[in-house]
């Protein structure tokens, strides 16, 4: 297949590429001036997408790692690294804001692009990392030294393909492919064509091993090992979940079941989902759809929602995930039947669970067992406590009781306080606001129907319709998988 008039579409532009190049030197220009006037041991590097020649066209955020010596204090590292940021910006009329991922580092906007400044160890290759990031420097020489200019294209089209069909990011709210992993695996297959036609037989735990270590074998669990080749003994696909992984095999499996000729299909692959049934409708008409859709599926669906606190986002979605999986284990077990659960978040105000249950309420008694009638002495205690009770029912003295709760959203509006709450695996942050007031279980129903007033704020880079908007399409995405490996 000839790629051409997709890649055409993937480049960075000649404009783009010089404004990017031309901020990246005058970044780090200043940084190492800098260091050079204070007499302080550090190099500025670029790194990442943009320092590989691998970043499609409207994707030019830029990578800076300041580099210190590996004795460094690091409460130094941290001070004199946010220091020199901070000068940078200044210096380059930026706009900043701090973040904090292992250690605290700057997100600029300068010329118009978003330049991360991210101060790190200057680890030789081999060496242990000392903070989380300290490897980028060595992946960024890697890819360099070994991918060719002809493969850069064919990391575009794998890189364009995984985000068209939802497996790209390695941050956790995606669990998806890395870039670096991306690009890694265009250097072991050599072409993106061969890539998919590799994945489409992939099995759990593939491993593959590019310099040849033998250390594949110590990662039994991860479904896709793809050993570091500037650590033996990290696995690059570490941050992979399976679900991302098995839709990655899947849609590689579709795209290689189009003809050829079908370039229109072909082509469709590498650009965002269309949803036409939701396109050109207000948030209203969607949630109306959306309703219709739930009660077609004669489900009962509840929602909780509630704020969350100031935390990072890396930080935030493992704790919700922990936290709806554990609610719906205990649904479970209380004998309602959970049929499906996700949740959505602004990353900043609100979290928003949706339970999906397919036994929602249950008749007024069930059945207690106790022990088996053979042992006397087991049966006699428990006939001490249950008195007359207790009767026979195969070979289980068991006696009726009345349930505690006759509904799923009874249990939760119990077991979702203070005082129950420790029944739940939750994120240590989310506790507090889980258990508040705000936090009320509702049906679905309801919650749509009073759309503007669940959403009646904004957040930093969103209005209220559109925040409204991308619940909505978590919704659909949620009605409707698989939607994305296909089309």
């Amino acid at each position: 297949m000839n790629y051409e008039s997709i890649l055409n579409e993937l480049r960075p532009t000649p404009e783009e590429i010089e404004a990017v190049n031309e901020t990246t030197e005058k970044v780090i220009d200043f940084i190492n001036e800098l260091c050079k006037k204070e007499c302080i041991d550090a190099k500025a590097n670029a790194v990442g997408s943009v320092a590989k020649n691998t970043w499609l066209r409207g994707k030019s955020d830029i990578d800076i790692f300041i580099s210190f010596p590996i004795d460094t204090d690091m409460d130094e590292l941290k001070e004199k690294g946010l220091y020199i940021a901070y000068k940078t910006n200044d210096a380059l009329n930026g706009k900043a804001s701090e973040h904090y991922a292992s250690h605290p580092y700057l997100t600029c906007d300068i010329d118009g692009f978003e330049v991360d400044i991210v101060p790190c160890y200057a680890i030789e290759e081999g060496q242990s990392i000392i903070s989380a990031v300290d490897r980028t420097i060595l992946h960024t020489s890697y890819i360099q030294k070994h991918l060719s200019k002809e493969q850069e294209d064919e990391v575009l089209l794998l890189k364009k393909f995984m985000d068209a069909v939802g497996t790209y990011g390695s941050e956790f709210k995606t669990g998806g492919f890395a870039g670096y992993l991306c690009e890694l695996l265009i250097l072991n297959y050599g072409t993106f064509d061969a890539t998919i036609r590799a994945a489409q037989n992939w099995k759990f735990n593939t491993k593959i091993d590019l310099e040849n270590f033998g250390t594949a074998k110590d990662f039994k669990e991860d479904p896709l090992v793809f050993i570091d080749p500037t650590d033996k003994n990290r696995n690059v696909g570490a941050a992979l979940r399976m679900e991302r992984y098995v839709d990655f095999i899947v849609a590689s499996r579709n795209f290689l079941d189009i003809d050829e000729n079908d370039s229109e299909k072909i082509i469709e692959f590498f650009k965002p989902l269309q949803k036409e049934h939701l396109s050109n409708k207000s948030n209203e008409e969607i949630a109306k759809d959306i309703l219709e859709s739930f009660k077609d599926r004669q489900t009962q669906t509840l929602v909780l929602k509630f704020p969350i606190p100031e935390m990072s986002a890396d930080a935030l979605h493992p704790q919700l995930l922990k936290t709806v999986s554990s609610i719906c284990e205990k649904i479970e077990m209380e004998e309602f039947s959970v049929f499906n659960y996700d949740y959505w978040t602004d990353e900043e105000r609100f979290v928003i669970f949706t339970i999906e249950l397919n036994v929602f309420k249950q008749g007024k008694y069930y059945i207690h067992k106790g022990p088996k009638v053979w042992p006397k002495k087991a049966c006699d205690n428990f006939k001490k406590k249950w008195q007359d009770a207790l009767y026979p029912l195969d070979e289980f003295m068991v006696l009726t009781r009345e349930r505690e709760f006759k509904t799923a959203k009874e249990f939760l509006e119990k077991a979702l306080t203070d005082d129950y709450i420790h029944i739940f695996k939750i994120g240590k942050n989310i506790k507090e606001a889980i258990c508040s007031d705000e936090c009320v279980p509702i049906e679905i129903d309801e919650f749509l129907n009073d759309l503007d007033s669940q959403f009646d704020y904004s957040t930093s880079n969103q209005t209220s319709e559109e925040l409204a908007k991308d619940y909505l399409n978590s919704l659909d995405d949620f009605l409707n998988p698989g939607q994305y490996i296909k089309r």
